[in-house]
């Protein structure tokens, strides 16, 4: 959530960010109505300070006029505190409301946009940062895509994920599963190499946990709710795992925090037919390692820089080509300042495949989240940065992998999951 300061103090450069994004022509108003509904809650809050300080005036005077046998002038004076609470009591209730609908009107508004992010209105717009120089892979005409491979080998089961639940809930069996675990430990080690504390978060959150970080009420409908018991499955372990320090104040010495989390992901994305969106390439649920950093603000993007080199490692070390984009402002997420997608090419379907988005949110996700750091005792709190990236999303990484090394012997494990898996090739 943007902060109101920065807001008032700031007030061009929001619009001009919410314009890069896109934003409604006729929902720039938002930015004025959230500036006019604080200004009108300090004038509340101004008037029912001095109404209660009044009261406590008058009402430590009543207690000595009755002493002193003043009872006409105590009672008058008990009438007037009389009133003046029916006063604070509806002076209270408005600045409830005012307090209310000033947050519901900054619930609206995404994050303001780094500088370097390019224009744009769609995917299509994304600027690509960091290219494949080298040669990509070809195959034959006798090349299969991964759906193909998996009934040819036995890698998944997306016709028995639909009797058990329906479409989009691969089951993963044999050597299939057996690469899925091996591909989840061999992230979450890279991640603990990498400094990261592993944590196994849960995978349903509460409405103010999603709301912390951004998913409500933007992806209300992108999340499957479990509606008795106010729940909802998680899209990402970034929600779980940046809430663990929500409400708290760190030491500046505690800076960065770095976290990291497997967890299967949960989301209602709406289907569409074709081959973009066949076998893994589009799933309800999928598995996926999270990386989080809680940063110094004047730390954030050289902590971002550092985790696309993590990421990136990653991949390099599968053997895949993949390629970097800088996300245009049409195709930012509502919370993110700035975003790279990682892209994996897949030789079969001959195009690229997102496996990782990594952002700095900057301190959108931390006002939500009251989280704050101080630089010393006695210090100010405050906000921190907030940063994460996936490391990795495994279902398109699977369909990669079994795309780019498939043979007329099998498919061709890369070797750093070979003592993993504990076999070199699935046939």
């Amino acid at each position: 959530m943007l902060q109101l300061n920065v807001i008032r103090e700031n007030r061009d450069r929001v619009v001009q960010g919410l314009k890069t994004r896109n934003f409604r022509e006729e929902d720039l108003g938002l930015v004025d109505k959230a500036i006019a509904l604080d200004d009108r809650r300090k004038e509340v809050q101004t008037s029912l300070d001095e109404a209660k300080a009044k009261r406590n005036s008058l009402s430590s005077q009543v207690g000595a006029l009755f002493k002193e046998g003043k009872r006409d002038e105590a009672e008058q004076i008990r009438k007037e505190v009389s009133g003046l609470k029916e006063d604070i009591a509806r002076q209270e209730e408005e600045l409830r409301s005012v307090e209310a609908e000033r947050t519901e009107v900054l619930l609206q508004l995404p994050n303001i946009p780094h500088d370097s992010v390019p224009a744009g209105h769609t995917d299509e717009d994304n600027e690509v940062y960091q290219a494949w120089t080298s040669e990509l892979p070809t195959l034959g005409g006798d090349a299969l895509p991964h759906w193909e491979l998996a009934e040819k080998y036995g890698i998944f089961d997306l016709q028995l994920g639909t009797k058990i639940t329906g479409s989009g809930f691969p089951v993963f069996r044999g050597k299939g599963a057996r690469l899925q675990r091996a591909l989840i430990a061999f992230f979450l080690d890279e991640a603990s190499k990498a400094g990261y504390e592993e944590v196994v978060p849960p995978l349903l959150v509460n409405e103010d946990t999603a709301r912390a970080t951004g998913q409500l009420p933007d992806k209300e409908g992108q999340m499957y709710y479990v509606e008795r018991d106010n729940l909802y499955l998680i899209p990402t372990a970034e929600v779980p795992l940046t809430n663990i320090y929500r409400g708290d104040i760190l030491s500046v010495d505690d800076l960065p925090v770095k976290i990291t989390g497997y967890t299967p992901c949960f989301r209602r994305e709406a289907g569409s037919y074709g081959a973009h969106v066949r076998g893994l390439n589009r799933v309800h649920q999928f598995d996926k390692i999270e990386i989080v950093q809680i940063a110094h603000p004047e730390q954030s993007y050289a902590v971002l820089e550092e985790m696309l080199l993590h990421i990136g490692g990653l991949l390099t070390k599968l053997e895949l080509p993949f390629r970097v984009l800088r996300l245009c402002g049409g195709d930012l997420g509502f919370t993110s300042a700035l975003t790279f997608d990682f892209e994996v090419y897949s030789a079969a379907q001959e195009r690229w495949l997102e496996v990782s988005s990594a952002s700095n949110f900057e301190t959108y996700q931390s006002n939500r989240l009251k989280l704050r750091y101080r630089e010393g005792e006695g210090a100010k709190p405050q906000l921190v940065h907030t940063l994460n990236g996936s490391a990795l999303a495994l279902a398109r990484i699977i369909a990669a992998l079994l795309e780019n090394n498939q043979t007329p012997e099998g498919i061709v494990i890369p070797k750093v999951l070979q003592s993993y898996t504990g076999f070199d090739r699935i046939d």
